[in-house]
């Protein structure tokens, strides 16, 4: 079964940590744009999925009515898990309980701290008690599964305040919560700051890379503790309540994308459209293709894919002894460093601490 996912780039702010190809634009490029969108989606080849998300961006900003649509040209089918990102400040009880009857039983939420200082710092406005009530909201419209998104490094962060982070998780009783550690690349204004030294966006305040990583293996532990559990690298469920659609990506299943800079892959080719919004919509308009990349997989890009993805889990990563035997020298590198076990010849997976060096890791194994 395949997964749908659509892209909503479209933000009430750009917060300084984030590199992804979204921001703010105006209201006539969003609305030619959620036109562009439901054309793509009708004109293109639906599969049988059983999971949609909605990501972004921020699509909390979406009215319930401009939702639906995009629905309905999906033609929907039975869908299993249907996930939509939210911003807090965002949600009303009319936008949940609309949120709800559309299918929505899954909202992720991008709260990155529930401290309004560490919060402020990167461009967020929201409070813990915005959170707290957004929640409350959510649960009583019948949507109970919901996922809090944390950074470990944001300014001003200390450990006292990240500790206070996970008071807030057990708290609410969230079962689901993704903690990613501060990235410093020059996609972010953020990291671009950091990386020349530069004390704008409150990055003289950042903490240091030893205390972010403190920070991540203290979320690992205080978690465990509260019954949930790292089933990826950035990601803590109690069991039953990890994500479906994700998992379609670590798994390698096939998926398939709708808007700018969406991917897709059906198990022999990878596609991904065009990332600036303005650009996508003109190719709409244009009757363009808006397809960017277009590549065929073939049985060795697919091993270091499983390898790519498969190792970010838990589990680790099963794969033929043969297509195992041109990495063996790299696997011998790795578990000699302690990053890599491999309780099987033919599985591999990270180690507590080859998590913590998963990028570097990553590269060594397969680039």
């Amino acid at each position: 079964m395949y997964g749908v996912y659509i892209s909503f780039p479209f933000c009430r702010q750009k917060c300084t940590y984030c590199n992804f190809a979204s921001g703010v634009f105006t209201a006539e490029l969003q609305s030619a744009y959620l036109l562009a969108l439901h054309e793509e989606i009708l004109v293109s080849e639906k599969p049988t999925f059983d999971t949609l998300y909605l990501g972004g961006g921020t699509p909390s900003l979406l009215s319930a009515s401009e939702l639906a649509a995009l629905v309905v040209a999906l033609e929907n089918q039975s869908i299993r898990e249907f996930t939509v990102e939210a911003a807090p400040g965002d949600l009303t009880r009319e936008k949940a309980e609309a949120w709800a009857k559309i299918g929505v039983n899954r909202v992720s939420f991008g709260v990155q701290s529930f401290n309004q200082k560490v919060a402020g710092s990167s461009g967020r406005k929201h409070t813990a008690a915005t959170v707290v009530e957004e929640v409350t909201l959510l649960r009583s419209a019948g949507i109970d599964r919901i996922n809090v998104d944390l950074i470990a490094g944001l300014a001003w962060q200390t450990p006292e305040t990240w500790a206070a982070e996970f008071e807030w998780i057990e708290r609410l009783a969230l079962r689901h919560v993704s903690v990613y550690m501060l990235e410093s690349d020059d996609d972010s204004r953020l990291g671009a700051e950091l990386r020349k030294g530069g004390s704008r966006y409150g990055a003289s305040a950042v903490p240091a890379e030893e205390q972010i990583a403190d920070s991540y293996l203290y979320a690992v532990e205080r978690l465990r503790g509260l019954g949930i559990h790292r089933y990826e690298i950035s990601n803590f469920a109690s069991l039953g309540h990890e994500s479906v659609h994700n998992r379609k990506y670590w798994t390698l299943q096939p998926y398939v994308g709708f808007g700018a800079d969406a991917h897709s892959f059906d198990g022999a080719r990878r596609w991904s459209n065009f990332a600036e919004p303005a650009e996508y919509v003109g190719r709409m308009k244009a009757g363009q293709t808006t397809r960017a990349t277009d590549e065929v997989i073939d049985d060795g890009r697919r091993t270091e894919d499983l390898l790519m993805t498969g190792l970010r889990t838990r589990e680790g990563v099963t794969l033929p002894i043969a297509s195992l035997s041109k990495f063996e020298n790299r696997i011998a590198t790795l578990k000699g460093l302690g990053w890599l076990e491999q309780p099987a010849p033919d599985r591999l997976r990270l180690t507590d601490t080859g998590v913590m060096y998963s990028n570097e890791a990553l590269e060594q194994l397969i680039f």
